[in-house]
């Protein structure tokens, strides 16, 4: 057969995931590789699928095709607070994923991208090399895969067709309307969120750390150190956004009067994460990556 139903087989190490229907082997691409689909709206509720074990089927799963060039269909459809994983497990599943994996994944394919997978894909921007963002193509509806792979030989959970049907008719006959997006404004001079460090550069009279980072920095190695769990609390999205403002207005921020030391921590993990462009370049990202398989002894 063309495509084979991993839900099958009680002797499967991972049966207790596999039964969900989750990752099926579908076919072929045009290209003769090997394709794997991943549905959402099969995922059960995340008390009842321990997400862990998931993480190691689909390792299981792909253990198998790695070797040779292969493609991944993802639809988005079904995923919701009920069952998406968290997003330190999704960190997790892509470090996991070595060079071994993503090396022959020719291609991912999202189909039925919704606005959480653009701030997914910003949240992850700083780790995900220029290379691997070059293989995910984004698809509004199923006719678009028939281009890419033998549409026929995929299994595709009835309320992915069933949703694919309604966007259909929802927009069957309306013509696509010309963008009302605004051109971005121009930032400040004075700004420091969201702009590129060769930017904060030229504003900052040549000096190469911005205002934002020393400040923010001085602060934290003053008075945070000894904070225990320094960078993994959250803080207020309005006292964020105060401080944006403030910073990118070129105005001074006491973080005295806050009154919690995660606030700067917070604010540093936001400079970093709107940066256009990772710290670690997209350039060095393989090289960088490598030093964590180094030996303790060589470093």
């Amino acid at each position: 057969m063309a495509s084979q139903d991993t839900t099958l087989g009680t002797s499967n190490p991972f049966y207790d995931v596999a039964r969900h229907g989750i990752l099926q082997v579908a076919g072929d691409d045009h290209s003769g590789r090997r394709v794997i689909t991943f549905s959402c709206c099969r995922l059960p509720p995340s008390h009842e699928l321990d997400h862990q074990r998931l993480l190691g089927y689909l390792k299981y799963t792909l253990d198998q095709y790695v070797e040779n060039d292969y493609t991944i269909v993802y639809f988005h459809y079904g995923l919701n607070s009920q069952n998406k994983p968290s997003l330190a497990w999704l960190q997790s599943a892509y470090k996991e994923f070595d060079r071994r994996y993503k090396k022959n994944l020719k291609a991912l394919y999202v189909v039925h991208p919704t606005n959480f997978i653009k701030v997914l894909w910003n949240i992850f921007k700083p780790l995900i090399s220029h290379k691997f963002g070059k293989k995910v193509t984004y698809f509004n509806y199923l006719s678009e895969l028939r281009e890419h792979l033998k549409y026929e030989q995929l299994i595709i959970p009835p309320e992915v067709l069933r949703y694919d049907e309604k966007l259909q008719n929802l927009h069957q006959g309306q013509p696509l309307s010309a963008s009302k997006t605004p051109p971005p404004r121009p930032p400040l001079p004075t700004q420091q969120f969201g702009v590129s460090l060769q930017y904060l550069k030229d504003k900052n009279q040549g000096e190469l750390i911005p205002p934002v980072l020393r400040f923010t920095v001085t602060y934290l190695q003053e008075k945070g150190l000894r904070t225990e769990g320094l960078f993994r609390r959250s803080a207020s999205i309005q006292t964020v956004r105060e401080i944006r403002r403030l910073y990118n207005q070129g105005k001074p921020v006491n973080f005295d009067s806050y009154g919690d030391i995660h606030v700067p921590a917070v604010i540093l993990k936001t400079f970093l994460r709107e940066l256009p462009q990772p710290l670690l370049t997209f350039e060095a990202y393989e090289q960088i990556l490598g030093i964590t398989s180094v030996p303790g002894e060589h470093l």
